[in-house]
């Protein structure tokens, strides 16, 4: 199994974050998130322990600058196989809570892998809301993402809790703890995905 992992937009250079937009408020006390960096330090951790692991993955984007969505997809189809899928990982904003798994439109394999990421997900947070849609019969939501859609192997898309929920990035995203705990049900998810499904 190879996992392909995505940390969605661009991080910062020079004190220059490289996505517009993608960033919680100003909160009161002078602190900010910039989701970019966020979605680095998650998949830094989980590159950690794969690593550790001993589990193949590939870092589509490992750049700083904002690599294009084309770009990504180019990379990580070079490695698409019946063993390899795609992950990408975000942060939310508009207003909720919570954390949410996407695949595209359709009954595929990728509904699978995101059904062991949403109960990995309920284990580590079982007091946190998990934003589902089961009119298909699974847990995950379905959309037409450039990633999910143009990938040539399984492909989900984890939107992991609220940036502009003060709560939630300010206790769970900016965190040292909240990353550790996100990173953590990654990497069960992946270990089930591993062993159920590849």
């Amino acid at each position: 199994m190879i996992v392909l992992l995505d940390n969605g937009h661009g991080g910062i250079i020079n004190s220059d974050y490289q996505t517009k937009g993608k960033r919680s408020p100003i909160w009161n006390d002078g602190s900010q998130l910039f989701e970019g960096e966020f979605n680095r330090a998650i998949v830094n951790g989980i590159v950690e322990r794969l690593t550790k692991l001993k589990i193949p993955y590939v870092n589509i984007a490992p750049e700083y600058r904002d690599v294009r969505l084309e770009t990504r997809i180019n990379r990580a189809n070079k490695y698409a196989s019946d063993s390899s899928f795609f992950l990408s990982i975000h942060s939310n904003a508009g207003g909720g809570r919570g954390s949410e798994i996407f695949t595209s439109p359709g009954n595929t394999k990728s509904d699978k892998i995101a059904t062991v990421f949403g109960n990995a997900y309920k284990n580590e947070f079982p007091n946190r809301v998990l934003r589902t849609d089961f009119t298909d019969g699974d847990l995950d939501k379905e959309r037409r993402f450039y990633v999910l859609t143009r990938t040539q192997m399984p492909a989900i898309l984890t939107e992991n809790f609220f940036m502009d929920n003060e709560e939630e990035c300010k206790t769970i995203l900016m965190t040292k703890e909240g990353r550790e705990r996100i990173i953590k049900y990654h990497i069960e998810a992946i270990l089930q995905v591993k062993l159920r499904l590849f």
